[in-house]
C-alpha cells in the first residue's frame, strides 16, 4: 500500500526535472541571427551615392547592402524601383530610407521579405496621408523661405543651389555640399502630394532617427511620425538633413540594431 505514493512521488519528481531541463534548454537557445540583407533608399533631389559612408560601415560588418536608385518621377515609379531591389534579396531584409524615401518604404515595406523599417530623417505618412499636407501642419525652415525650392516649367523641383549647403547639408564639408547642390536629381513635384495606399509601419517593427537640426523636414514632424509608429527612436543633436552622410556611424548603428532585433 505504501508503494503507490512512492511511485507517484518518483513520477512527480521526474516530471519536474523534465520541465526544468526543457526550460533550461529554451533559455540557452541562441537568439536568431541578425538579418544580413539591407536595402537603402534615398530621398528627393539626391541619389543613392550619398549612402556610401553607411554602406562602407555595414559591408565591413558583414551585411549585404544594396542601394535603390529611384527615378523620382512618381511615387508609384519609386515604389516599383524599391520592390525590384527587394525582390533580388535572398531572405529577410531591413528596408531603410532617408527623407522622401520614407514614403517609398512605407508602401514598398509591405513586401513579405521586409522584416523591419528604418526611417532616417524621413517621412512616414499613414494611409491616405501625403507628406506635403503633413509638412504644412508642421512646416520646415526651408519650406518657409521664399525661392528656396525651385520648380521647372514641366513640374520638377530642386533646391536652390545657393541654399543647399545651409538647408540640406550644413554639417557636411562646404565643397561636398556645393558639389551635391549641382548634382541634384530633379524630382517630380507630384511625389510629395501622392497619398499612401498602405503603411508598412502599422504591421512591421520600425526604427527612426530624428535629425535635430533638420531644415528640410521639421524635426517635430519626424518625432510625430516615429511616436505614432511606436518606432525605436534616436535623436541626433546637431545633425542636418544630410545626417546619413554626416553621421554614418550612428546611422549604421541604428540599422544594425534593427537587423539584430526585427525578427525577435
Amino acid at each position: 500500500m505504501k508503494i503507490l505514493p512512492l511511485a507517484a512521488t518518483v513520477l512527480s519528481l521526474s516530471a519536474c526535472l523534465f520541465a526544468s531541463a526543457s526550460a533550461m534548454a529554451q533559455d540557452t537557445q541562441p537568439a536568431k541571427a541578425p538579418i544580413r540583407n539591407i536595402v537603402l533608399v534615398h530621398g528627393a533631389w539626391v541619389d543613392g551615392s550619398g549612402w556610401r559612408p553607411v554602406y562602407d560601415i555595414l559591408t565591413k560588418d558583414g551585411y549585404h547592402v544594396t542601394m535603390v536608385q529611384e527615378p523620382l518621377t512618381s511615387l508609384d515609379d519609386d515604389v516599383a524601383a524599391a520592390k525590384r531591389v527587394i525582390d533580388m534579396q535572398d531572405g529577410p531584409t531591413i528596408l531603410v530610407a532617408h527623407s522622401y524615401g520614407g514614403s517609398v518604404i512605407t508602401e514598398a515595406g509591405v513586401d513579405p521579405k521586409v522584416a523591419g523599417l528604418v526611417y532616417v530623417a524621413a517621412h512616414a505618412p499613414a494611409v491616405g496621408e501625403d507628406e506635403s499636407d503633413l509638412g504644412k501642419k508642421m512646416p520646415s525652415y526651408t519650406s518657409q523661405q521664399a525661392g528656396a525650392i525651385k520648380k521647372t516649367d514641366d513640374g520638377y523641383t530642386y533646391l536652390n543651389p545657393a541654399d543647399f549647403a545651409k538647408d540640406f547639408a550644413a554639417d557636411l564639408p562646404l565643397k561636398e555640399a556645393q558639389f551635391e547642390s549641382r548634382a541634384q536629381i530633379l524630382t517630380a513635384a507630384k511625389v510629395f502630394s501622392e497619398p499612401m495606399k498602405v503603411a508598412a509601419w502599422t504591421m512591421k517593427p520600425s526604427w527612426g532617427i530624428v535629425a535635430a537640426d533638420d531644415k528640410i523636414i521639421n524635426p517635430d514632424l519626424e518625432r510625430f511620425y516615429y511616436q505614432r509608429a511606436h518606432s525605436h527612436t534616436t535623436v541626433l543633436a546637431g545633425a542636418s538633413h544630410s545626417v546619413y552622410e554626416s553621421r554614418p556611424k550612428e546611422v549604421a548603428a541604428v540599422i544594425e540594431d534593427a537587423a539584430k532585433h526585427a525578427q525577435q
